[in-house]
């Protein structure tokens, strides 16, 4: 999959002789197939999943998929012909107080959903519900070249294999793994660098994975003796009292470990039966970064 400048183009899902022949599909129908994969018993109390903004009943036309659901994401959709936006993020929790133009939501809390209408573009999310999704448990471990071992440390009441954090090992041809080699395995695989808590030395058996923020798995992290927990955003309160009870933590940043979650559900949305000519991906992998440090 190409990638294209942050914000600022898309990318086409690859295609082929064997891609699934374009079928016309509704916008409601869309996120009824997408709930299927990531199914509303998964989503929790507090969050927001499915059409937020658009008409159920409008045919698709061409899909776009990113993390954030942004108001320069939304006009580059439309730029492309998209007038369906696919998230894991999902564009407000609470509902806004307004609804006006702005270049965020910190200017005008309704300012994404403004655009959306503007634009012509429904905006769907999946998030809570894709965070528990087997398909979402196999990603950071497939990436990592972890063995996940089926288990979750936070399972849903829906199944023992939907859930939060995947219990995983290092791979036999990789022992001895101390912590700073798979901090730099971490490093090379994201193009990240991250916060690391322990003794580099360390050797590394038993790893959980965790995408975005994960305060609330470190206290399971202690009770199954896991070794390192490899997250996207831990506070540094949790990660100092997690670090000296005996937990290494490798932290990317929240946005690094879901950024992957654009390709799992561009996949779900060429299962629903959009053609993968008509799904494109936002590329937002440079919102921020590390400078290098100058000494004057």
């Amino acid at each position: 999959m190409a990638s294209a400048k942050p914000e600022t183009g898309l990318s086409k899902r690859a295609s082929g002789p064997l891609s699934k022949k374009e079928r016309t599909l509704s916008v409601g129908a869309l996120e009824a197939a997408l709930f299927r994969a990531f199914p509303k018993e998964d989503v929790e109390d507090w969050d927001r999943a499915g059409l937020t903004v658009g008409d159920p009943s409008r045919q698709v036309t061409r899909v776009a998929v990113v993390l954030d659901p942004t108001v320069a994401a939304i006009h580059e959709a439309a730029s492309r012909g998209a007038n369906v936006l696919v998230t894991h993020h999902p564009a407000f929790l609470d509902p806004p107080s307004e609804f006006k133009p702005g270049p965020s939501a910190a200017v005008s809390p309704g300012a994404v959903v403004w655009a959306a209408i503007e634009s012509g573009v429904a905006v769907m999310s999946f998030h809570t519900g894709l965070d528990a999704s087997p398909l979402a448990a196999r990603m950071l471990p497939n990436m990592l070249s972890l063995d996940w071992s089926g288990r979750v440390l936070v399972p849903c009441p829906s199944g023992p294999d939907r859930g939060y954090g995947q219990l995983c090992s290092v791979r036999k041809g990789d022992a001895p793994m101390t912590l700073e080699k798979l901090a730099a395995r971490c490093t090379s695989v994201f193009a990240q660098v991250p916060r690391v808590w322990g003794d580099f030395d360390r050797e590394i058996k038993s790893v959980a994975t965790y995408t975005g923020s994960c305060d609330s798995i470190v206290a399971a992290c202690l009770r199954e003796h896991v070794d390192c927990l490899i997250c996207g955003e831990v506070k540094y309160h949790a990660a100092l009292d997690a670090s000296a009870a005996g937990l290494a933590i490798i932290d990317m940043g929240h946005d690094t470990t879901e950024l992957p979650f654009t390709g799992v559900l561009a996949d779900a949305v060429a299962a629903a039966g959009v053609s993968v000519d008509c799904i494109e991906v936002i590329d937002q992998s440079g919102n921020w970064s590390h400078p290098e440090s100058t000494r004057l």
